[in-house]
């Protein structure tokens, strides 16, 4: 671990070779000059309100400072103070202002009051975790471990979390776990899917509305926001939310108060965000579909989780933690229904590219559990794409009993010949239909695949699909 003097970058994670290698953590450290002596409060945060007012994050008691009398906060590799509106202002170095510049060892007056600013840098050299979970967060693969080595870092911090990574790749699970290994451990978890809501209620889902405000208003009701005090709130899809509501989010992120739809007066809101999307957000604001400064707002640690063809040694250990712990597996009385899987399932399961990640993996297992019939998975208990051989070049068709063209595996070929020209067959197959039946929206089509938008592409370029082919 080594330390840096303010002012540098915030905090961020530094990659090498597409790896991360460290983490720099931001503190920012308020000194209360009490007489002779010093009161110290050290922030993780981004955002500092102080103020006479219980709900500040630090709190003077003084008669001559006023309730939310300032804010100090952080705006790219610089720090700030803002007056909130005081009755007796704010001063810098004996200067009043509205917004000044802050440097390590200015001192900022309120009323009587005297605090010294300080920021410092810690840089955290980031090794593989010895763990092979972090909260419900399962594997052994070097890329998961130097995951969990940054969770455990940033958990206890407020800072702002961007999930980045494939569908199904378990970005929740790190949104829940990183929540459970917080200081905001029993405050609320709140999901939003930015993705799910109708375009014409996402505002008010968010930061909620006054009775009367639109047709059907009938009540006041709180936002995401408000629900989420004192815990965290996790957007889910946030690629998708509206150019418009991006500012409106940009302020609750600043300002840490919420307007709700018809209403007047903010309401403070303490809420740790998290968010999560598989879009490319750099690509999203290069094509003017994403705020540039909502972006770099959001982005203070971004992760980026592996599919999971990319970490295949994990599956057994996947796999042992369903059986383990899914309730689709329990009996009535609690006990395990099917205990283990077979060796020639496991290599069926280790062989496939699972475009749906670990989400595709467990609705597997779940459903090879329903069908089994003893305490062990067999193959004869998986899907069939899992298990039939492929048409062309180590399949053929077949007539079906229901007159329909079957498949059966050539056995002039290969195991593995044959497997791939099956599934090669199914794939195109898959999506030129998921096409056909969303009229050759790729985006609804991969949705309701419940696979990654681009692996979806990737597969129609795989096979010379077209939208155009299919509508």
């Amino acid at each position: 671990m080594a330390s840096s003097k303010f002012p540098a970058e915030p905090t961020k994670l530094h990659y090498l070779d597409g790896r991360p290698t460290e983490l720099t953590l931001r503190r920012c450290q308020l000194e209360v000059v009490k007489g002779d002596r010093l009161e110290t409060h050290t922030f993780e945060r981004d955002t500092i309100d102080l103020g006479a007012a219980e709900d500040n994050d630090l709190v003077l008691e003084d008669d001559t400072v006023s309730r939310y009398h300032c804010r100090v906060y952080q705006e790219g590799n610089h720090y700030l103070v803002r007056d909130l509106g005081s009755t007796n202002g704010t001063f810098v170095n004996r200067v009043r202002i509205r917004e000044a510049f802050l440097k390590p060892g200015v001192t900022i007056t309120l009323g009587t009051s005297e605090i010294r600013f300080g920021a410092y840098d810690e840089k955290f050299r980031i090794v593989p975790s010895e763990r092979s979970r972090f909260g419900d967060l399962i594997g052994r693969d070097d890329k998961m471990r130097s995951i969990y080595a940054i969770l455990e870092k940033i958990a206890p911090t407020d800072a702002t979390v961007v999930i980045e990574g494939e569908t199904g790749t378990g970005k929740e699970v790190v949104a829940r776990s990183v929540h459970q290994a917080s200081r905001r451990r029993s405050g609320p978890f709140i999901v939003f899917d930015c993705g799910a809501v109708p375009e014409n209620l996402i505002e008010s889902e968010l930061f909620g509305h006054e009775k009367g405000s639109f047709t059907g208003a009938v009540s006041t009701r709180q936002g995401v926001f408000e629900m989420a005090h004192g815990g965290t709130v996790f957007l889910d899809e946030l690629g998708e939310l509206a150019l418009d509501l991006q500012p409106k989010l940009l302020r609750v992120l600043e300002q840490r108060e919420v307007k709700r739809v018809g209403g007047i007066k903010p309401i403070k809101v303490d809420v740790r965000v998290v968010a999560a999307t598989n879009r490319d957000l750099e690509e999203e604001v290069r094509a003017g579909r994403f705020r540039e400064d909502l972006f770099y707002r959001l982005s203070v640690v971004r992760i980026g989780l592996p599919p999971l063809r990319d970490r295949k040694e994990d599956i057994p250990l996947l796999i042992q933690r369903f059986l383990k712990a899914g309730r689709f597996n329990q009996t009535p009385d609690g006990e395990r229904r099917v205990a283990q899987i077979s060796r020639a399932s496991l290599d069926r399961l280790m062989e496939y590219d699972w475009p749906g990640n670990v989400r595709e993996l467990h609705n597997v297992v779940e459903r090879a559990v329903s069908f089994c019939e003893t305490d062990t998975i067999e193959v004869r208990d998986l899907p069939d794409h899992l298990v039939a051989g492929r048409v062309g070049g180590g399949a053929r068709p077949a007539p079906a009993e229901d007159g329909e063209v079957g498949v059966v595996p050539d056995l002039a070929s290969t195991f593995k010949d044959a497997k791939e020209a099956w599934v090669a067959s199914f794939e195109k197959d898959y999506i030129e239909e998921l096409l056909r039946r969303n009229d050759g929206n790729i985006s609804h089509a991969a949705k309701e695949a419940d696979i990654d938008r681009k692996y979806f592409r990737k597969l129609m370029k795989k096979y010379g699909i077209t939208a155009d082919d299919v509508t």
